[in-house]
């Protein structure tokens, strides 16, 4: 489990495209009824990047960047941090109410009104029990989990702002790289997964 970060290069293109996956197995009957199975209690999210322009000269070279990335990962095999410019922080985010006994909590993010756990959380800025700050906890960086060194009381809110990455992995072992003009390249697609 990689702690690389992925790259932000300029070249980048419109459109992304992000799109929350899902798994349910559904059967029929042969009186036509449904049932279905929800596989997963979140989703898993993939993202599809066009970069028109990596250029590859001595003084701007994010061809080299880029498939060195690419080529250190190994295809999909190793997984890496992702920083989604549009989706990477939450502020004063509800993450539980303390009951007197438990001391770790899962950071996680709203979306629209579906939280999800953040599993690969970066810069903790704020942690609040019942309003009032505080810096006795530690969170792992590899689950997100939060651990308070002692118990918040009993309805106590608890509240983080902090930034976050998805963690994720390359869909594919192979991706083109295309040379339309000299030391200019283009990668048409770059799919990756976020992955539990």
């Amino acid at each position: 489990m990689s702690t690389a970060v992925f790259p932000a290069l300029p070249g980048l293109a419109w459109s992304v495209k992000k799109t929350p996956t899902w798994q349910t197995r559904t059967q029929t009957s042969v009186s036509g009824k449904e049932t279905r199975l929800a596989d997963w209690s979140y989703p898993r999210w993939k993202w599809s990047l066009t970069y028109d322009i990596l250029r590859d000269n001595p003084t701007y070279d994010e061809l080299h960047t880029l498939a060195g990335f690419y080529l250190q990962r190994q295809g999909s095999f190793d997984s890496f941090l992702y920083q989604d410019p549009d989706d990477n922080s939450v502020t004063s985010q509800d993450i539980g109410a303390g009951d007197g006994s438990t001391t770790v909590f899962q950071l996680v993010r709203s979306f629209g009104g579906f939280s999800e756990p953040v599993l690969a959380p970066n810069v903790i800025s704020l942690v609040t029990v019942a309003g009032t700050p505080t810096t006795a906890y530690t969170v792992d960086p590899t689950t997100g989990l939060l651990t308070f060194t002692s118990a918040p009381a009993s309805g106590a809110a608890l509240q983080a702002s902090f930034s976050y990455y998805f963690r994720c992995r390359f869909v594919d072992d192979s991706y083109d790289f295309e040379q339309f003009m000299l030391n200019l390249w283009q990668l048409q697609k770059l799919e990756f997964i976020s992955i539990k």
